[in-house]
């Protein structure tokens, strides 16, 4: 028995000690509060499986919304819209087809017309004008038959003595009534080719062209021309001294002397002859 009772105070002793020992930092230890649980693996891969889950909803809720966005911002669908004379037709992904509408205009042309030329109005086409070389000379004429107008035009005088082509303008614009002015004189000063006392024609023609090229009817050709004469000016001279070479018949002092002589010489021999025949009785026979 004694034993048993030992062990019974021993208890009892260690019970009360146990119970008047000040356990306040240690009661939460048997309380069970300072113990951490065991991590529920299934519940945290879950909750982080979620996690993924709403991340990726995220995301792909983004990547539609900005996709979804640029659609409908880019992508226009439209039919029969009509805007300055210009049709549209619809199409997509932000792309538009535009077809203008060219307006074009056709001018009618008679063929029977012929190619167009010019009409003199200064000088007068209807006489032939002469001009002294190193004056100005001014031509004012209207364009007739010309349909189809060309942007600028040349303005030639060809020489028939020489075959030689002088330019009066070059690249005139082309207006209802041309003008042009030639100064001779100040061609003279610079002139590698001088200009004779000679007939010329005064060409217009387009200056996209050359002068012998054929135009089309209604398009301004050089088939029209119009002369005129052109002299150089001499100082005077003697009526004895002067020499017309253009004068048919005209005999200067020494043909007419000689003339005198051989008249004097027939007259001469045709009295002498009667006077030998007279006194040797020939013509009594």
């Amino acid at each position: 028995m004694r034993p048993i009772l030992s062990i019974l105070y021993t208890f009892l002793l260690l019970g009360t000690i146990a119970a008047a020992w000040p356990w306040s930092n240690y009661g939460e230890v048997f309380g069970g509060n300072m113990l951490d649980r065991r991590a529920d693996e299934s519940s945290t891969s879950s909750t982080a499986s979620t996690s993924e889950q709403t991340t990726t909803v995220a995301s792909q809720t983004s990547t539609k919304s900005s996709s979804e966005t640029d659609t409908s911002t880019n992508t226009k669908t439209a039919s029969d819209e009509t805007a300055s004379g210009s049709t549209t037709t619809g199409t997509s992904k932000n792309t538009k087809t535009k077809s203008s509408t060219t307006t074009s205009s056709s001018v009618s042309i008679n063929p029977a017309a012929g190619e167009g030329g010019i009409s003199m109005l200064t000088p007068d086409s209807t006489t032939t004008s002469y001009y002294k070389i190193g004056q100005n000379i001014t031509f004012v004429w209207n364009y007739t038959s010309v349909t189809v107008s060309p942007t600028a035009v040349d303005v030639v005088a060809s020489c028939s003595l020489n075959s030689v082509t002088y330019t009066v303008t070059k690249n005139m614009s082309m207006e209802a009534t041309g003008t042009a002015i030639w100064d001779t004189g100040e061609y003279e000063k610079t002139a590698t080719i001088p200009l004779l006392t000679a007939s010329y024609t005064l060409y217009v023609y387009d200056a996209d062209k050359s002068l012998s090229d054929t135009a089309s009817a209604g398009y301004l050709g050089s088939d029209t021309g119009y002369s005129f004469g052109m002299y150089f000016t001499q100082k005077a001279t003697s009526l004895s001294g002067y020499f017309c070479v253009t004068c048919n018949g005209a005999l200067s002092d020494t043909n007419r002397q000689g003339l005198k002589f051989v008249v004097g010489m027939a007259m001469l021999t045709v009295l002498s002859f009667t006077w030998f025949a007279g006194s040797f009785g020939l013509f009594s026979l």
